[in-house]
């Protein structure tokens, strides 16, 4: 049964002074909170959970995880059911309130709340002035079985698969930094290693629950309100609000065999890594771009990953037949182990300080035939400095494994995607960085290619967006017509649909 919420005199938090303010409600006329009600003060709806309209709690949901976009909310709902967010969302429609979800990643015993940030990295889920929604409300894990895993939205691909480790099923998906929440990765597509066989996680949805731009509370699956599913899996945000997730599980791999080949040449690393898709030899296959060991030039690395049972050997000899790696290393270790890889080097990062710096994060797909064009001229461009800490991931996908319209991509069967997942040093020009992304991702579209939702792209126009979408822009218009008629949905990813 639902307790009575802040219906009627919502509170604001003045945490520091531990004091609280009355609030009647939204002034239509002045676009703000109102102390007084009047004739044009609507009420708040009532909620299970809690509002909060001032204070500390607004600050954590200014900025996020890319450090180069802020925002303050104008509240933060942190919803204790579903109906909650229904009621938001009904409210804000009428009162024209942008909104948006917002993850709040991280491990909460590891870093405590210091340690949450969205995980976008250019204000994606910035409701810019608007209502702040906390998917970390909502994050149970309700159910895991052979096959299948139903959980909330807020809950992330680390609680999953240690759910899902515990009763032997895993998803067949992982993005490579876990603590990221399900309904964040789905709703911009979810890449990661296991692309090449398994497409992205969005492909791996057996149904959803959404909430519209309406209010309206749908189930939705690729056999029922397949155009809702459509829209919202890898849409940005635009079309509904993911409240939870049935997503399809596999048998769970007790060993990971991890190998490590190293290129000094780009055309042969590039012919390898189309030889071990195209023949299927290993079960994870990504890649990334190094510097060398005396730092004078960008060298290429296979991650190449074959999972194997407890006492189950691989035949190194034929994983390996006719590549031509300059060097190889081979490490085996759990599958647990290798699916939370990343954790080791995100702690690195916070205790050298660079976690909280600003990252511009670029983020595209290439077509096969001009990948090589892109990544020479992409190497000229970028220099350590660009890169910092972090990473420079390039490697192979194929087009079929991805099903859902609205992870855009090249039109080529084979394509690569291309991360630049930069974690600069202190004192870094990000405004000229940001410049770099936008020079580079203009090079990319005139070679065919697509961004990933998830990068920093300055000045994004309608024309971009109409570009990007390209055929599918029709349905991305009416898909926000119809389901967010008020627009209020995710302004953030900045997508002009009008």
């Amino acid at each position: 049964m639902s307790r009575p919420g802040l219906s009627r005199r919502a509170l604001l938090t003045a945490a520091a002074a531990g004091t609280a303010t009355a609030v009647a409600g939204w002034n239509t006329a002045t676009a703000a909170w109102a102390t007084e009600a009047g004739a044009d003060v609507a009420e708040l709806p009532a909620l299970d959970g809690t509002m909060t309209l001032q204070g500390p709690g607004l600050e954590r949901f200014t900025g996020d995880f890319g450090h180069l976009v802020t925002a303050r909310p104008r509240a933060v709902l942190r919803p204790a059911s579903v109906r909650d967010v229904q009621q938001l969302l009904a409210f804000a429609r009428r009162h024209r309130i942008p909104v948006a979800v917002n993850g709040q990643s991280g491990d909460l015993a590891q870093h405590g709340e210091a340690g949450l940030e969205s995980h976008s990295s250019y204000g994606q889920a910035n409701p810019r002035g608007g209502i702040a929604i906390d998917a970390r409300s909502l994050s149970r894990i309700l159910s895991v079985q052979p096959g299948r895993a139903v959980v909330e939205a807020g809950a992330t691909w680390a609680q999953v698969t240690e759910a899902g480790l515990a009763t032997g099923w895993v998803p067949p998906v992982l993005t490579d930094y876990l603590h990221l929440t399900v309904g964040g990765t789905l709703s911009v597509g979810g890449i990661g290693g296991a692309v090449q066989r398994h497409g992205m996680q969005v492909d791996n949805v057996l149904e959803l629950d959404v909430v519209t731009g309406t209010g309206e509370l749908v189930t939705v699956s690729p056999t029922r309100n397949r155009d809702l599913f459509h829209a919202v899996l890898a849409g940005g945000g635009q079309a509904a609000v993911i409240v939870r997730a049935t997503l399809a599980l596999v048998p769970a791999p007790e060993r990971a065999h991890v190998f490590s080949l190293y290129y000094d040449d780009l055309d042969t690393y590039l012919a390898d890594q189309h030889t071990v898709m195209a023949q299927r030899r290993f079960d994870l296959q990504v890649g990334d771009v190094v510097r060398s060991e005396d730092g004078t030039r960008w060298r290429y690395k296979a991650e190449l990953v074959a999972f194997t049972d407890t006492g189950q050997t691989v035949d190194q000899a034929a994983l390996l037949a006719g590549l031509r790696p300059a060097h190889t290393e081979v490490v085996e270790q759990s599958w647990r182990d290798h699916a939370f890889r990343v954790d080791a080097f995100a702690q690195y990062l916070r205790e050298a300080g660079l976690w909280s710096l600003p990252k511009p994060w670029l983020s595209v797909f290439l077509p096969a035939t001009t990948a090589r064009t892109f990544m020479a001229r992409a190497a000229d461009i970028l220099t350590p400095a660009d890169l910092g800490a972090g990473l420079l991931l390039f490697y192979p996908y194929q087009r079929s494994k991805i099903t859902a319209p609205l992870a855009v991509l090249p039109e080529q069967e084979v394509g690569w995607h291309f991360d630049l997942l930069a974690f600069p040093p202190p004192g870094s020009d990000t405004t000229a960085m940001l410049r770099r992304n936008r020079r580079l991702y203009d090079l990319a579209v005139e070679l065919g290619g697509k961004r990933y939702l998830i990068g920093a792209i300055p000045a994004m126009t309608h024309s971009d967006w109409q570009h990007h979408y390209g055929d599918l822009w029709q349905d991305v218009t009416h898909a926000k017509q119809r389901w967010d008629p008020a627009g209020i949905l995710t302004p953030g990813q900045g997508i002009h649909t009008s």
